[in-house]
């Protein structure tokens, strides 16, 4: 496959736009265009071709939300676009898209075209440039996407786009098995824009994912991880029930489906392991894709540490540890740069620290997990209590409140949280007699264990006296 392109010489038989035109109500909001998407549709059009912002920009802006980005689509082949703007990029010639850049910002224009056969279930053989939008706006992944604007002509909508939009919903355009058996990773896509509107999937778009959910194996890591994360980081993330529903997550991160099949009886907890899950991840920041993730992850080993007592009470022993290779094992098959990977693991690994307040032992545990992954280990910690049951919550929740208040103090008195805040470094200890090698990485330990204990102890005079005692 080479995604090559070929032109089709149909000329155009019927103008785009009629029968389509919808007005919104004037109790829609207005679509305004930037100045930059408004010059590029003039520019072409005084130039004899036709231009219309469309797709996720149009979709926003019915809804009240402030587009993202700002996509157009046009008649014009990609050299002729070209040619007609002082600055742009062949972001993806070969498949139509040129980026237009206009007074310090960016817009993609695309020609119209269809999309030839799908081999690999993911990317077209081949695309062919058409003169009419109609064809443009049908191969499309879902009808609320599939709409099209023009200043003059209005909102061009063919498949029920703004229907959908007012009932919520999101639908496929045309058939939605042909639309999923094009494009595997279109299956999640309707799981995150699920999540990100608050809308429902259309009964006949779900039996599709339902009955293809395994060709999501196609697709890439890479694009799968970017879907799921705009979920998880979404208003909504419990649309990961519907996708385990369906059977995608079963296909990419079974591991979450088997959450949600641990029951824990427990006097800590009154809801599985996955829906307990679901709680901590939305109590989690919005967007925040570090604690987002570590939420939904931070219980990941509990299926498979999971013991019965002869009570019948659920332990976990040992589940954070576990977890932290699980979550850093999942997380690299998801393609995660190393920085994520190391944060979100070791937030799992002390999501489960029982907490004793005072200073100094907010000082042990910044010591511990790292001064700079406290304050998210504490909103962790916040969240994690969120999903339990109401026993001991209220003193729970005020250990909590004290811990952070401690940690905030002994952070703003400028207590040493780290080796690297000692009054002493290695270069020093040298200077004292210290031997390059293991010895400078024993002493600083041993000076920073006393310092977090007494961070008066945190100078210069009293640190070089004790490491030539320690070293004697």
């Amino acid at each position: 496959m080479d995604g090559s392109t070929v032109m089709d010489d149909e000329s155009l038989m019927e103008e785009p736009t009629k029968g389509s035109v919808v007005l919104l109500d004037e109790s829609e909001p207005a679509i305004t265009l930037p100045d930059g998407v408004a010059t590029i549709i003039d520019t072409l059009e005084q130039n004899g071709f036709e231009a219309y912002a469309v797709g996720g920009c149009v979709r926003d802006s019915i809804l009240g939300r402030t587009p993202e980005d700002w996509d157009i689509t046009t008649n014009a082949l990609p050299e002729e676009a070209k040619s007609l703007f002082r600055k742009t990029f062949d972001t993806g010639i070969k498949h139509g898209t040129i980026t237009v850049r206009m007074s310090g910002k960016s817009y993609e224009l695309t020609t119209y075209r269809v999309d030839g056969e799908y081999s690999d279930g993911r990317h077209p053989d081949e695309v062919r440039f058409v003169s009419n939008l109609r064809e443009d706006l049908r191969r499309r992944d879902f009808t609320i996407n599939a709409m099209a604007y023009h200043p003059a002509h209005g909102l061009i909508d063919l498949f029920g786009g703004k229907e959908d939009l007012g009932k919520r919903r999101i639908r496929c355009v045309g058939e939605a098995r042909e639309r999923f058996s094009e494009d595997a990773l279109r299956m999640l896509r309707a799981l995150r824009f699920s999540a990100q509107l608050d809308f429902e999937i259309e009964a006949e778009t779900a039996e599709a994912i339902c009955v293809l959910h395994a060709n999501i194996r196609q697709v890439s890591a890479e694009r799968v991880r970017m879907e799921l994360e705009k979920l998880l980081c979404s208003p909504h993330p419990e649309r990961l029930l519907e996708a385990a529903e369906l059977g995608l997550t079963g296909e990419f991160l079974p591991e979450w489906d088997a959450m949600l099949a641990t029951e824990q009886h427990s006097v800590h907890h009154h809801l599985d392991v996955g829906r307990h899950t679901l709680v901590v991840v939305q109590a989690c920041p919005l967007n925040n894709k570090t604690l987002r993730l570590a939420g939904l992850l931070h219980d990941v080993a509990k299926p498979v540490t999971k013991k019965t007592d002869k009570k019948g009470v659920d332990h976990f022993v040992g589940h954070p540890f576990v977890g932290e290779r699980m979550a850093a094992g999942i997380l690299r098959r998801l393609k995660y740069d190393n920085r994520t990977i190391q944060e979100v693991s070791r937030l799992v690994r002390f999501h489960d620290e029982r907490l004793v307040p005072g200073e100094r032992n907010a000082r042990r545990l910044a010591a511990r997990i790292g001064a700079e992954h406290m304050d998210a280990l504490l909103v962790l910690k916040r969240a994690d209590l969120e999903g339990q049951s109401d026993y001991n919550k209220e003193e729970k929740r005020a250990r909590l409140d004290r811990l952070e208040a401690d940690f905030s103090r002994c952070r703003e008195r400028g207590d040493a949280l780290s080796m690297r805040e000692l009054a002493i470094d290695g270069q020093r200890l040298i200077h004292l007699g210290a031997k390059r090698g293991p010895q400078i990485g024993e002493l600083l330990g041993q000076l920073f264990e006393e310092v977090v204990d007494e961070p008066e102890k945190n100078c210069l005079e009293y640190l070089e006296k004790r490491a030539k005692e320690l070293m004697r």
